[in-house]
């Protein structure tokens, strides 16, 4: 992330108007907000496969938003955009700016996000009450790491590789790793 706002630190409120002026989309943290950049056509093609694959599944009971919505960690920030959210609490059903009670939170990592979305970024989400389990799907290989909250507050790690079948306790489904990569060509010079 590249810092893009370099004056006085904004409050929620404008950079909420700031950024519906603004043509890139901004994750916004202590004031401060930073451009998000565009991911490749393996990665675009991972979230939309899990977005309607978990669309098509809870249709009706929960929302299912993509990369342009983003989840608030509290009400005054920071705000994030993940990949894909889930939220099938009622308090979001008519949220307008941002989601606040996700359930699972998707992000497609690539090598050069790796660390910040396994690292900072979890960091941040695991915070979120409501946040279940957070899944970490890889653009460059097939791989699927699952952090799952269990009823003590702990997080599990579960790493699912190529032909896996992946539970997803959190919204009640299991999606299979072809389903999740269907019709994705990895870039190998990722790896």
């Amino acid at each position: 992330m590249i810092a893009a706002y370099p004056h006085q630190p904004l409050t929620p409120q404008q950079y909420f108007e700031w950024e519906a002026q603004q043509e890139l989309r901004y994750e916004y943290f202590d004031g401060d907000v930073f451009a998000m950049t565009g991911g490749s056509l393996p990665h675009a093609d991972i979230a939309l496969n899990i977005a309607s694959i978990l669309r098509s599944h809870l249709r009706g009971r929960c929302k299912v938003r993509n990369s342009d919505a983003k989840v608030g960690i509290t009400d005054d920030g920071p705000f994030i955009y993940p990949d894909v959210s889930v939220t099938c609490d009622e308090r979001d059903r008519t949220a307008q700016k941002f989601s606040r009670y996700p359930c699972l939170i998707v992000e497609v990592i690539s090598p050069s996000t790796e660390a910040y979305d396994r690292g900072g970024k979890f960091g941040l989400y695991r915070k979120l009450e409501t946040l279940k389990e957070y899944v970490l799907v890889g653009s460059a290989t097939k791989t699927i790491d699952i952090f799952r909250r269990d009823d003590e507050g702990g997080w599990m790690f579960i790493p699912y590789g190529e032909g896996a079948d992946i539970a997803l306790v959190s919204v009640g489904i299991e999606v299979s790793m072809d389903d999740i990569y269907e019709d994705v060509i990895l870039d190998a010079s990722e790896v």
